[in-house]
């Protein structure tokens, strides 16, 4: 009995304490995570997918995060803080369409893992810069995972994926993004506070080095066409259906355009045809410019939301984060609901679906963000903000299946470039325009040398947000003009499937419903 006494030393409490927490992680949340998803290959897939997207996100949001002592270290203001993330962006728009062409034809995995290693690089020297001017130039070398992930995840989505699963795949995958910019702005907000801004980029560069050696050992690379689906493994699997997308094009005879439908195979297509071809299908051009239009306004929140906070509610640098990143989680329950719905929308006959989901989304974006800044404090603003966050989630996995679906298989890589470069560009401009508009209105840090004490006030942020807020209402308004293109762009995808030399898609099992 003595013996047995003894072995319950303090010394083993901490490693007791680690089997239980192993021992819960694994069956309350691993199991049925796993079930959710289809299996536990499927979730290694989409675990690795969501945190390429984690790590670009969590970059964006620690120069948000860490903005105020930037700016007092550095002697900067707003629009040189969001120089920081557009210069990275800007790489990302010249770069992603010629990546687009390389994730067309080559291992996907491969590139994943070489785009991250440089990302990882270029993380250190940002971290151990001395002055604002060589920041900016080592933050250009962060657009390899900027052009590199868009096209490399939408191509392995369509690959692994039932296409009438995708917009609920693509929820759990854009959730890392969404987890990335909380990573951002609690972990690195508080470590900057706590010790250096310099300390939460070291941290990422040696996140992103990890992920860099667990994607080349752990990521398969799918067949091209759709023939690497990975099926559910939590489901008998006996029942094989046609996809409902087919079934309601053929129920319907909604006829392709025949002017679009490949006879050529895509793979073959030189760069300057595919981009004009992709630029040819209507709908694509509408999901293009909606895409921009909702990352504009995004980036620019994510850049300076932690500012507004601080300023405007006048909360300390870790309360801010912290409330910042409680919003933030209506985020990803508005990625998850949409991807669901959209999903569940086609599965019962609408084939128009996921555009209406995504349209609704950034209309819900707009209203509650609108009556977050005009509400008169923190309390009332907040679930306003929650709202918000989920329209701003909720878009994005209704938008990237619709791009999947109009698209033939062999030009998703390149397709998702020349979406991208526009995408990016967008992206590049929102943070100085922000951070110029708030000087404007707010009186503060519009230039080098200001005081940080002035920057990025609460006024001048709240009419750069509100004013912003119309390319917000845009984008769900030009949404909405895809309901008329959307059917007919499906049908021709699906014949140029069938049609364009090369390997066909396999008959495409349909899987249960979202859970």
């Amino acid at each position: 009995m003595e013996a047995e006494d003894d072995s319950q030393t303090p010394e083993s409490a901490p490693v007791i304490a680690a089997v239980e927490l192993g021992r819960w992680f694994r069956h309350d949340v691993k199991e049925p995570i796993e079930h959710i998803v289809g299996g536990r290959k499927r979730l290694k897939v989409i675990s690795l997918l969501a945190c390429v997207l984690a790590l670009d996100a969590a970059d964006k949001a620690t120069i948000g995060a860490v903005a105020a002592q930037l700016e007092h270290d550095l002697h900067i203001g707003n629009v040189e803080v969001g120089l920081l993330v557009t210069v990275s962006t800007a790489i990302g728009a010249f770069a992603t369409l010629p990546f687009g062409v390389l994730v067309d034809r080559m291992h996907r995995g491969r590139l994943l893992v070489i785009g991250i290693g440089l990302w990882s690089l270029a993380m250190i020297a940002s971290g151990a810069a001395i002055s604002y001017p060589m920041m900016l130039v080592c933050r250009l070398g962060l657009g390899a995972v900027v052009a590199m992930a868009s096209p490399a995840i939408a191509s392995l989505v369509g690959d692994f994926f039932h296409p009438a699963e995708r917009a609920r795949i693509y929820s759990y995958i854009l959730a890392g993004e969404l987890i990335g910019v909380a990573f951002g702005f609690l972990i690195s907000g508080n470590v900057a506070a706590i010790a250096s801004w310099r300390v939460p980029f070291f941290i990422l560069a040696g996140i992103g080095l990890v992920l860099a050696v667990v994607i080349a050992r752990k990521l398969p690379e799918p067949e091209r066409g759709g023939q690497g689906r990975m099926e559910d493994e939590t489901q008998d699997g006996d029942e094989v259906e046609t996809h409902p997308v087919d079934e309601i094009v053929d129920e319907r005879g909604i006829d392709p355009r025949q002017g679009l439908v490949l006879k050529e195979d895509p793979g073959k297509m030189s760069l300057w045809h595919a981009v004009r071809y992709v630029l040819s299908i209507p709908t694509y051009r509408v999901l293009i410019i909606a895409s921009a239009l909702g990352y504009f306004y995004f980036t620019g929140l994510r850049t300076f939301a932690i500012v507004y906070m601080r300023e405007h509610f006048e909360l300390e640098q870790a309360t801010a984060s912290s409330v910042t990143v409680a919003v933030g989680v209506g985020a990803i329950a508005g990625v998850l609901v949409t991807g669901w719905a959209a999903d569940r929308m086609i599965d019962h006959g609408h084939l128009r679906g996921r555009i209406v989901a995504g349209a609704a989304a950034y209309f819900v974006a707009t209203l509650g963000l609108a009556g977050g800044l005009l509400a008169p404090s923190l309390i009332f603003a907040a679930p306003f903000f929650f709202v918000a966050a989920g329209g701003l989630g909720g878009a994005n996995p209704a938008v990237d299946s619709a791009r999947l679906d109009i698209m033939h298989s062999r030009l998703w890589g390149r397709a998702e470039g020349v979406r991208s470069t526009l995408l990016y560009a967008f992206q590049a401009a929102a943070p100085p325009l922000f951070g110029w508009i708030s000087g404007v209105f707010g009186g503060g840090s519009t230039g080098a040398g200001r005081s940080p004490a002035g920057a990025g006030s609460g006024h001048g942020l709240d009419m750069a947000f509100l004013l912003m807020l119309v390319a917000l209402a845009a984008a769900g308004f030009v949404m909405l003009r895809a309901m008329q293109t959307y059917p007919r762009d499906v049908a021709t995808a699906i014949a140029s499937e069938h049609h364009a030399p090369g390997k066909n898609r396999k008959k495409r099992a349909r899987p249960p419903a979202a859970r």
